[in-house]
């Protein structure tokens, strides 16, 4: 199996894209390609001590920005380590890739490069959501913001296979995002999708509100990209927001030193929970490859785990068994 990695994407490239692959690399029976400037490449590689023989350099000088407007850089940047990767996806020279880059750019290059699979209207961006009980998987999470109830009907198949083959979640949950659990609520897009969904062979558990998400009632959260990226967004802030309330809390006198001292063990398991590094990526489900998008942010873990979920991702043959399901 080989798996891309972009080697220049992301806040820390290429020190912790390639620290996180090299860990990959000896961890994982696999073959890494590095896609990036070859010189950078192998300083870090020298830097962490590289002495295997199962991560390939593959040059690229151009590197697509996080300000670079989407459908520009692909189109322009021909050179670049993400369009450079995404092609030897599409020309099966490798198994997977993954990037760590500019999520809209990634996003245009999977349906421009890679391209969609034969059936499906729109490829969605699929990252887990952690929850009381574990994980789900939410899609869209911002690929598309106008939806039609066929997209939506496509990205609960999509979802629930992924979440079966992938995060071993058996005969999945399907909940659809909704302001209210009674059939007939929403909007006209998720009331005709609740009648689609009713009807079809996923196990569809209804409607869902917001405020039962972090709950875990559903293992497959069903959205239009506009409501997904809102609910991932608020979901990140208000985290963030949290721990740096308590960490306030906890440091105001010297007994809530000593009380978060006691709690730190509790409180490191929770935080764990959340950590987006433990997951490692969001996979494009609808598109004719693996494509992972990695966190802007991502550290040498995270990537390390990206990898992990693209290579399960293409064991359990996920692409083949979405083919099937659009087929039936």
């Amino acid at each position: 199996m080989k798996i891309v990695v972009d080697a220049m994407g992301g806040d820390n490239a290429p020190r912790a894209t390639v620290k996180g692959s090299i860990q990959a690399a000896s961890e994982y029976d696999i073959d890494l390609i590095l896609v990036g400037k070859e010189n950078e490449i192998k300083k870090e590689l020298e830097r962490n001590g590289y002495k295997g023989n199962n991560i390939e350099i593959i040059n690229a000088e151009e590197v697509i920005a996080n300000e670079d407007k989407p459908v520009k850089a692909i189109r322009r940047k021909k050179d670049s380590s993400m369009v450079v990767g995404l092609k030897m996806v599409k020309d099966k020279k490798a198994d997977a890739f993954i990037s760590a880059g500019n999520t809209g750019a990634l996003l245009t290059g999977g349906l421009f490069v890679v391209g969609r699979l034969k059936g499906i209207e729109r490829a969605a961006l699929a990252p887990v959501y952690p929850t009381k009980r574990g994980i789900s998987v939410l899609l869209d999470a911002g690929a598309n913001a106008d939806c039609k109830p066929k997209f939506l009907e496509q990205f609960a198949i999509m979802g629930s296979i992924y979440a079966e083959k992938v995060l071993n979640i058996k005969n999945p949950k399907v909940g659809l995002v909704n302001i209210g659990t009674e059939e007939g609520k929403g909007n006209e897009l998720t009331r005709d999708t609740y009648e689609i969904l009713s009807q079809s062979n996923i196990n569809f558990y209804g409607n869902l509100e917001a405020r039962d998400i972090p709950e875990g009632l559903v293992d497959v959260l069903v959205c239009d990209g506009f409501v997904g990226n809102i609910i991932l967004k608020l979901t990140e802030g208000l985290a963030l927001t949290i721990f740096s309330m308590l960490k306030e809390e906890f440091t105001k006198t010297p007994f809530t030193k000593l009380g978060a001292l006691m709690l730190k063990p509790g409180l490191k398991n929770f935080k764990n929970k959340l950590d987006y590094t433990e997951y490692g990526g969001a996979p494009l489900l609808g598109v004719n490859g693996a494509v992972i998008k990695a966190h802007g942010s991502s550290d040498a873990k995270a990537i390390k785990n990206a990898i992990r979920q693209a290579k399960i991702f293409v064991e359990n043959k996920v692409l083949e068994k979405i083919k099937e399901n659009i087929e039936e």
